[in-house]
């Protein structure tokens, strides 16, 4: 929307009266303040992200406009996952139902106003930043795993320490959720923070041995689905791979935490689907140069020799990246199929896309991934900081990247046909009672 647009907006709210027509049209009190409660104030409270703060009637009002706008275009609250392709069954979904969206509306056309104050819902509690997201759910974490400390200055170019500690895991255990936690100081300033297992091997080299965690600018914790194991070695190493990227404020002795949660000492995996989780990195092209005032397209491939199940999908790209899908080729059919697509993309938001339960995406033996990524090197693109450069594939914030982190279960030919015998069972009572 243009200026013009948006002042017009404001001076039609300035004309109409902040109490009226609370009988024909949505007012805050009533409605949407449960709508910002529950989908805004996360980032949208002092001392979070949110450039403002929305937790009253008087602070939300003045931006009603900008509000509407955002929520119109979709890019409120934000989440980078199409809605009219791919999987839709998604947990922790951010995407604002049609009907608040249309609430919203609603209330900033009829003048924003504040309806009955007797009706406005309690105050809700958030966790305060530099606290575990997941607690509040979970608890507190079971294990904590800290990086070594590094001094962050307040200016200067891309940085990545990548120091390697002990995991200080003495029995391997079922991972329940793990979710990394920048600190306070440095959140700003932490681009992203990589962690993975070393083991030895029979020499005593300590060796990669699965991806622990991911963390990027805007993303939450991770929760392993129920049945499934992301085993945490015992006598094992972490090694960090961490990018800062100065915002104005040195940090000394900044330190990285990862918290684990695991599963009971008493669980097992469900017999009827053996199963093991790993979380993989894939490429989505990574040898490319992007021309001043240009646009390109990459992609990538990959397959497993068994089946797998696909429990979660999360797209990287950076300045000049605008879009990213997943679909998946079979080739004994040689059908393709769209999984997931974001033709939204902004690097200020990194989230984990995790299908619901029942709904992963199965993929046979040979199955294979194509991952496409799409980018705008010219003034059209909004976020990009200088069309006139040249853009290659590389780890500074100003380069470019293409990939993708999944959650993949792997499984054997009876669980994975099990699986698909389950979904075909449910399909047919869903058709049933409709």
């Amino acid at each position: 929307m243009n200026t013009t647009k948006v002042i017009g907006l404001f001076s039609a709210l300035a004309l109409a009266p902040a109490l009226a027509g609370a009988a024909e049209h949505p007012t805050y009190a009533k409605e949407v303040s449960r709508i910002i409660q529950d989908n805004c104030q996360i980032c949208h409270q002092p001392g979070q992200i949110g450039p403002m703060s929305f937790t009253s009637y008087e602070e939300v009002r003045p931006w009603a406009p900008l509000i509407r706008m955002k929520v119109a275009e979709r890019e409120m609250p934000p989440y980078q996952y199409d809605a009219d392709i791919g999987v839709q069954h998604l947990k922790n979904d951010w995407r604002l139902k049609q009907e608040d969206i249309d609430t919203l509306l609603a209330w900033v056309d009829a003048g924003a106003p504040l309806g009955n104050p007797e009706e406005l819902p309690p105050p809700k509690e958030f966790p305060p930043v530099g606290e575990w997201r997941l607690a509040a759910e979970l608890g507190p974490p079971d294990h904590i795993i800290k990086s070594t400390a590094w001094d962050v200055p307040a200016k200067g170019q891309d940085l990545w320490w990548e120091p390697e500690v002990p995991s200080g895991i003495t029995e391997a255990r079922c991972i329940k959720a793990v979710e990394t936690l920048p600190s306070k100081a440095a959140h700003g300033s932490t681009h992203h923070a990589n962690s993975h297992f070393l083991t030895q091997d029979e020499n005593g080299n300590w060796v990669p041995s699965g991806r622990l965690s991911e963390y990027a600018y805007g993303k939450l914790g991770e929760k392993v689905p129920e049945g499934a194991c992301r085993t945490a070695p015992a006598n094992s190493m972490v090694g960090w791979s961490i990018h800062y990227y100065p915002d104005g404020k040195a940090v000394a002795d900044d330190q990285v935490t990862v918290g684990i949660w695991y599963q009971d000492e008493d669980f097992k995996k469900e017999e009827a689907y053996p199963q093991d989780l790993t979380l993989y990195m894939l490429q989505g092209g990574d040898d490319y140069l992007i021309p001043p005032h240009g646009k390109l397209m990459t992609q990538g491939f990959h397959s497993f020799d068994h089946p797998v199940r696909l429990d979660s999908w999360q797209p990287h790209l950076h300045l000049r990246g605008v879009a990213m899908s997943m679909e998946v080729f079979y080739p004994e059919t040689g059908r393709r199929e769209v999984l997931s697509q974001a033709s939204n993309w902004n690097a200020g938001w990194n989230h984990s896309h995790t299908y619901e339960d029942g709904y992963q995406p199965l993929l046979p033996a040979g199955a294979t991934i194509i991952l496409t990524a799409w980018y705008d090197n010219t003034a059209d693109n909004p976020r990009n900081p200088d069309p006139d450069q040249w853009v290659g594939a590389g780890q500074r914030t100003t380069d470019e990247m293409s990939h993708a982190w999944i959650a993949v279960t792997h499984l054997d030919e009876d669980g994975y046909e099990k699986m698909l015998a389950d979904r075909e069972q449910r399909d047919q009572r869903s058709m049933a009672t409709r």
